[in-house]
């Protein structure tokens, strides 16, 4: 499938709510057992996992480098770039996405016992992550603060005029 075909939406997400719902998982991760530490699936994960890390007070913070996707938005394959040596039982992943799965899968096959959120999921990742706050459909692109900068748009009456 074509990725213009595949991903029809865009869900641009600004700093300030990826804030808010990194620490609205953090609300719904407090009742659950405690985490010796977070494992952060890098690089989306890094920012939703620190503040998650404030949020519980977790000090004990790790990574699993895991390269998928390249800067055209096409999933390529799965890269394990730096892994874990333990279980993760006790631990909590944290990712910003669950999309098709694919890295979910990779990341849950090197820690099966620990705990795994994200802040956004799509149906077909969905069944991987034990929580998550926002679902979106599969056809969504989500924009994160990282890959986009603010800039100027022409008023909605411009347009109408054209260009100056």
């Amino acid at each position: 499938m074509a990725e213009s075909q595949r991903y029809r939406k865009t869900y641009p997400i600004s700093w300030d709510q990826l804030h808010r719902d990194s620490k609205a998982l953090s609300w719904r991760l407090l009742d659950r057992d405690y985490f010796k530490g977070i494992v952060a699936v890098t690089r989306g994960g890094l920012v939703p996992a620190a503040i998650v890390a404030r949020e519980l007070d977790i000090r004990l913070v790790d990574t699993v480098c895991v390269f998928s996707y390249n800067w055209q938005d096409h999933q390529g394959e799965i890269e394990i770039l730096k892994s874990i040596d333990h279980s993760g039982e006790g631990w909590l992943i944290i990712d910003d996405l669950v999309d098709t799965g694919r890295t979910a899968e990779s990341v849950r096959k090197m820690l099966p016992k620990a705990h795994f959120a994200t802040v956004y999921a799509k149906p077909a990742g969905r069944p991987l992550v034990d929580t998550y706050i926002t679902e979106v459909s599969q056809d969504t692109w989500i924009l994160f603060p990282w890959d986009s900068e603010s800039q100027f748009v022409q008023p909605i009456i411009g347009m109408k005029q054209g260009p100056a």
